[in-house]
This record gives structure tokens, sequence and C-alpha cells, in this order.
């Protein structure tokens, strides 16, 4: 375009702004630059920012609307705390987790669950020459329920067969090459293997399983429940350790875990092991989140090993199969074998305007994935068209498909991590994530790899968000979003803004319906210009940016810098945040019983199918004391446990997608 035709164009484009001022000082401007073409080359940048930053965004915000209860559990992190006897997580580290509001921790250690030995205390090691170590499961959780007693917390149970069984015929990295990695690391050596010099994953001699492994059948594994929960064991609280993981990754065990299963078992074979357990630890703990399969990654999503999968002629996905079995069994023998279908996902992208947009992955069906693979094969040949993932808009279909409508099961997403550097790109991403999980019901969101840039995030929408999320629409949603929930009381509304550009501010008009601002100004909490180390330290000492906006008529504007996230907190007029009622929408009628109670109380309300909930516990002050998700079912209340609460007058609520119930508990003993 000429010089003359571009300026004619940044006069259109000027004209149409509202604010006169602007215009008419832009007009001088323009005639000078006319007289000075050097002088527009030097100023051009200039001029774009300021026609981009004139690109407002339109958010409207109905708080009346998509009413959801948010997970707590997507505020989760892998490997947390110390599971080495003799060396505790530090207090600090415990610190930093309950000041960053991390609710969910997910400590099985991945490839180390699959062959970890409760009773001696040990796991083999499958990418460090099957070495077995101390690992005390115990001593963690005793560590968990001490420190964090509203952590909640996945553990996982052993399918494949086999566990560690002493630590004495493990290779002696020391002397080898003083423990340092090397790319010999996933050689079978323990057992008497002997090392191949030049490295890769194949020993010259492969060890023998048999001298550090033994048998694990389905009832050594769940006898873990006994030994915590168990008249005689622990005493751990089961409401803190209700998620437990059906191994992890069995798609590539004969990559993973080659000394046990050198060619790979079949998915039929793996989903009967599967049955075996489930059956076992529902009967052992009927309340227990049983989450499964642990797909590994997007190509696993879809392919199990190399096997077809047909059915009467028809082809099914490793995903798809896996819920088709499992919905079959669970309809012919009544017991529930499912609760959150659970995947892994380690995106090899790394240009950063890709990696901000990984975020659309799960839901959005306009979303090209850039390595989209897996996929290609979902029809059962090589599709290459095929590039929209939104995995698990994919799973709810095919979960209402078999298991049929309210069937209460969820989805989580247990390890990712992405090729980030810069903090802000960090940031921004896990922001997204947040904010979409949120708006879509996912129940477990934990990453594997931690970086800068994470804690202030998970802070943010930990400490700041609400507990039910609420429709927000974006204009221009791609580069900017709002994500926003409100209370149970329905009287504080926290708008999350995210700013997924890389260069440019955004003016963004926020419209508020079915929630009554009065006119003011609000805090705001903003997170930008993160540098390349750690920012956060505590709630208190931490990179927020506090600010506010000014709320007239229920809108209000505000700017959003570049690579940024913004929590604009608001309060409804005319509320009470310690006023409980109850009413009884839907002629839902929310019962606890017995009430006065003393060690425990049933929570119950009519309903004709299984139905997730979240409960709530409060004070009498009107002080949240505990919250956690429950499924209701027709004639099946839920049973809570009020043995560590003090006698007094508390109010218990429970959300869900149909209502909000109130009702007061009295404790007496």
């Amino acid at each position: 375009m000429g010089l003359v035709a571009l300026f004619e164009n940044l006069k259109m484009q000027i004209r149409t702004d509202l604010n006169k001022t602007y215009y008419v000082k832009t007009k001088l401007t323009l005639h000078l630059l006319y007289m000075n073409k050097r002088l527009l080359l030097a100023l051009m940048p200039i001029f774009l920012l300021q026609t981009l930053k004139s690109q407002d965004v339109t958010i409207q915000v109905n708080a009346a609307e998509g009413k959801l209860p948010v997970s707590p559990y997507i505020y989760g992190r892998n490997n947390n705390f110390s599971d080495v006897l003799g060396t505790p997580t530090t207090l600090s580290a415990i610190n930093l987790y309950k000041e960053a509001g991390l609710r969910f921790a997910r400590e099985n250690g991945g490839n180390n669950a699959t062959k970890y030995n409760w009773r001696k205390k040990i796991s083999s090691h499958p990418d460090w020459y099957n070495n077995v170590y101390s690992h005390d499961w115990d001593y963690a959780s005793q560590t968990i329920q001490t420190t964090i007693p509203t952590m909640q917390t996945l553990w996982a149970f052993q399918l494949i067969g086999k566990v560690a069984s002493n630590t004495n015929n493990n290779f002696n990295d020391w002397t080898f090459n003083r423990s340092q990695w090397w790319s010999g690391t996933s050689q079978n050596l323990a057992g008497g293997g002997q090392v191949n010099l030049a490295g890769g994953n194949k020993a010259l001699v492969e060890g023998n399983p048999d001298l550090y492994l033994m048998n694990w059948p389905a009832d050594s594994t769940v006898a873990i429940l006994d030994h915590w929960f168990g008249v005689g064991g622990l005493g751990l609280n089961k409401n803190n350790f209700m998620y437990w993981s059906m191994d992890n990754e069995p798609e590539i065990w004969s990559g993973t875990h080659d000394d046990v299963m050198p060619t790979q078992l079949s998915a039929d074979a793996f989903i009967d092991k599967y049955i075996e357990v489930a059956k076992k630890a529902r009967l052992k703990f009927p309340e227990i989140k049983l989450t499964g399969p642990v797909a590994a990654n997007e190509w696993q999503w879809f392919k199990w090993s190399n096997e077809s999968l047909y059915i009467n002629g028809k082809y099914y996905c490793w995903l798809e199969y896996f819920i088709k079995r499992i919905a079959d069994e669970q309809k012919a023998t009544g017991i529930r074998l499912l609760d959150v279908l659970d995947i892994h996902w380690y995106p090899a992208v790394s240009a950063d305007a890709e990696v901000l947009q990984l975020y659309r992955t799960f839901y959005d069906k306009n979303y090209v994935y850039p390595n989209a693979n897996g996929v290609k094969t979902i029809n059962g040949g090589w599709e290459n068209m095929q590039t929209n993932e939104y995995i698990f808009r994919r799973v709810n279909d095919w979960l209402f498909q078999y298991f049929g409508a309210n069937n209460g099961i969820t989805v989580g997403l247990t390890e990712c991590a992405f090729n980030a550097s810069n903090p802000n790109i960090t940031a921004v991403l896990y922001a997204s994530i947040l904010g979409t999980f949120a708006d879509n019901g996912t129940e477990l969101f934990s990453p594997w790899t931690w970086k800068p840039g994470m804690w202030e995030t998970l802070h943010l929408f930990s400490r700041y968000a609400k507990n039910i999320r609420v429709n927000t629409t974006s204009s221009l949603d791609t580069v900017v979003s709002g994500y926003s929930s409100i209370n149970s009381n329905t009287d504080s509304l926290t708008i999350i803004l995210v700013n997924r550009d890389r260069g440019s501010m955004h003016s963004v008009r926020i419209n508020l319906s079915n929630f009554a601002v009065a006119d003011g100004s609000y805090n705001s909490l903003q997170l930008s210009s993160l540098p390349s180390t750690e920012t956060f330290i505590s709630h208190t000492i931490n990179a927020l940016k506090n600010n506010t906006v000014d709320v007239t008529g229920n809108s209000f504007t505000i700017t959003l810098p570049s690579l940024s996230t913004t929590a604009v907190i608001l309060k409804a007029v005319h509320t009470d945040i310690n006023q409980f009622h109850t009413d009884d929408d839907h002629g839902k009628t929310l019962k606890l019983y017995p009430n006065p109670a003393n060690e425990s109380v049933n929570i119950a309300f009519d309903t004709d199918r299984p139905i997730i909930s979240n409960v709530q516990v409060f004070d009498c002050s009107g002080k949240q004391i505990n919250t956690y998700f429950a499924e209701f079912s027709e004639n099946m209340p839920v049973k809570m446990n009020t043995s560590n609460y003090e006698d007094g007058l508390y109010f218990i609520q429970v959300t869900n997608r149909n209502f909000t119930k109130v009702c007061k508990l009295v404790l007496e003993r």
C-alpha cells in the first residue's frame, strides 16, 4: 500500500473514533506528516499503537446464566510432599502451598506409581535403570493430613501386576557415573543387566526383573484402603483422599515398563485389569473417585498401540472404546466404575503465538491444533484434514452416548507441560486454561512442570475467584477473554480478564447484567510484566498490582496491558454475607439428618438421577470452613464427617447445575 493510501486508511479508522478531541489532534498530525514522509516513517509505530489501542473489546457478564460449580481441584499440582521418611516437606514449602491456595495434590509420582509396593514402601523407577528406591505414601499422607487438612490428594492403584520387592539388585549408578543423567538411564540394568555404553534404552544384557519385582494382584493393590481407612489402620480421613488413579499411562507400558511388559498388552486385557481393580476398590470405599484411563498424550487419546478396535464393523478410537467398555460393564453389574476421565498432555508446540492458544484444545471445535496427530486416526484410517481436537468435548459426548445424561462422570488433566520460557506467556496460558476449565466443569487439573508465573496465577484464581461460574462472552475471545464467578450468596462477583496479545494493550468495556453494582470504585488485581525469576512469596508479598475501576450504570472500562491477567472484584448492592436463607427452587428440599448431629450428618435432596454438587460448610459468622464435591443419587444421602467440628451452629450449602440450597446444622455432643 502506498503512503498516501495508508494515510487515507488511517484517517478513515480515526474518523470512526468517537473521541472528537483525539480526531482533531490526529488530523493536524496527519497534515504535518503529509509534509514530511521521513517523519511519517519515524512515527508510524506510534500511529499503529494508537490505532490498536482504539480497537475496543466488549465483554458481557450475565450473573444469572450458566451457573456451574467451580471445582477447587483445578487448582492442583504434581509432586508437592516428601515421601521419604526422615526427610520432611519443608515448612516453607507447606506455607507456600497454603498461601498460594493449592487445593489439589497429585502425589503418586507418575511412572513410579505403577510398581509401587505400599507394604514395603518401595518402588521401581522405570526411567532410572528400574532401580528400586524407598517411597512412603503413608508418611506423605500423614504429613498432608496434619499440615493442610483441607488438601485433596490423588494417589494410585497398581494394575500392571508386578511391584518392587527389594532394593538389593539395583544397578550401581554411583560407581558407573556418579549418578549423572545420560541417554542410557532407561536401560533395564536392575537385576544384573549389562550396560550399553553407546547409550539409548537397550542394555547389552537385560536385567532379570524376577530379582527385584514380585506379583501384585488386584486384592493387594486395593488393600491399601484398609491400611489407611480401615479398623486398626492409620486412621487417615478418607474424605481427603477421595481420588485414586487407575495406574498411569497404560498405553505405553511396553516402553516405560518393558521389563514387565516387553510386548504391549491388548486394550481389552487392560480394561479387564481396570474393571477388576475398580470393583474391588468400590466395594471397600463406596465414595471413592476412580480416575482413568490416564492416557499418556495426544496420540494415545485416540490410539491403543497399533490396535484397530472394531466391534460389529464399527471402528472405535481408544478413549471412545474405553468409555463404551466401562459403560457396558457398569450397566451389566450396577457397579460404578469411573468417576473422572483422566488424560495427560505434552504438546510439542513452542512458538509463543501458538502456545498462547493451546487452552482451546480441550473444548473449542474451531481451534486448529498445529500438532494434531492421533486425532487424524479417529475414524480408523489417516485423515489429514482432522486437525480439531476438542478432546474434552468429544469425551463428554461419548460419556453421554454410552452412559446417558447426568452420568456424573467428569474430566481431568493430571499431567501436562508447556514449552514457554517467558513467564508472562506461561502465566497467561495457565490463566486461560484455569478459566476454560472453570467454565466447562473440568474437575481435576495438575500440571507436571511448574514454571515462574504459575504460582502467581494460581494464587490469583484460587484466592480471588469465586466458586460458581457464570456466563461471560467476549467480542474478541481468542485475544481477550473474560472468566467470571460469583459466590454462593450471589453478592460478590470476580471477573478475570486475560489479554493474550503479545504486543498491544486493549481497552475493554465490561457490561454487567443480573448483578446490581452501585456506582463507584472497585478493586482490581493485575499480573503483567513478570520477570524471569519467581516473584510469589505469600498472599501479601507477590507481583499483584492493585488498582481500581470505576463502575457507572453497571458497566466499566479497563485498559489491559499485553500478556496480562486482571481480576476485578465487585460487590452487589444491599447484601449481607451472613444472611443465609433457604428456598425451594424446582421443588427440591435440602435435608440434613440427624439434626442436631454429632459425629456425622446425612445430606440429601430429591433427585431422580445422579448429580455432582458442591458442598460447602460455613460457621455461624459466615466464614467458609470446608468445601468439597459429592455425587448425590436417588435415595442415597451423602454422609459428611463432622467429628472435627466444634459444637455450635453451621450452614450447609449445596450447589449444582439446578439450584443452590442452604440448611442450618446444629452440632451437639
